[in-house]
C-alpha cells in the first residue's frame, strides 16, 4: 500500500483524510489502513467525547502536533459530524506532503 494514497497534495497545501475513533483510551495516530472501497485513511484516536466539536478539536491538535504545523493551518472540510474525515492543512505543499509520507509510514504514534 502507498503511503500517499491517505492524502492529496493541493496548491497550497494538502488534504488529509483520516478515520476517527473518539473515546478512546489511547491517543494517537495508527497508521494507514485501508477500505472495500479501495480508499485509505489514516487511522487517529482521541480521548475526547463526540460532543459539541470536543473530538474534531482534538484530532486537529493532535495532528497539529504530529506534524509540526500550527493548530491554526488545519481545518475540517468534510465529514464534521461522521468518522471519516477530510482535513485541508495549509502550508508548503512539499513540506506537507513529506511529513504525510513519514507519518504514514511510522505506524503506531501517539
Amino acid at each position: 500500500m502507498a503511503a500517499e494514497t491517505f492524502f492529496r497534495r493541493r496548491e497550497d497545501g494538502a488534504e488529509l483524510f483520516v478515520r476517527l475513533t473518539p473515546k478512546s483510551a489511547k491517543e494517537g495516530l495508527e497508521g494507514v489502513e485501508g477500505t472495500a472501497d479501495g480508499k485509505f485513511h489514516l487511522r487517529a484516536r482521541v480521548r475526547a467525547v463526540p460532543e459539541k466539536g470536543k473530538a474534531n478539536q482534538a484530532l486537529v491538535k493532535l495532528v497539529s502536533k504530529r506534524l509540526g504545523v500550527p493548530a491554526g493551518a488545519i481545518s475540517i472540510v468534510s465529514g464534521d459530524t461522521a468518522r471519516t474525515k477530510t482535513l485541508r492543512i495549509v502550508g508548503d505543499p512539499t513540506e506537507i506532503e513529506t511529513r504525510l509520507k513519514m507519518l504514514g509510514q511510522s505506524g503506531r504514534s501517539g
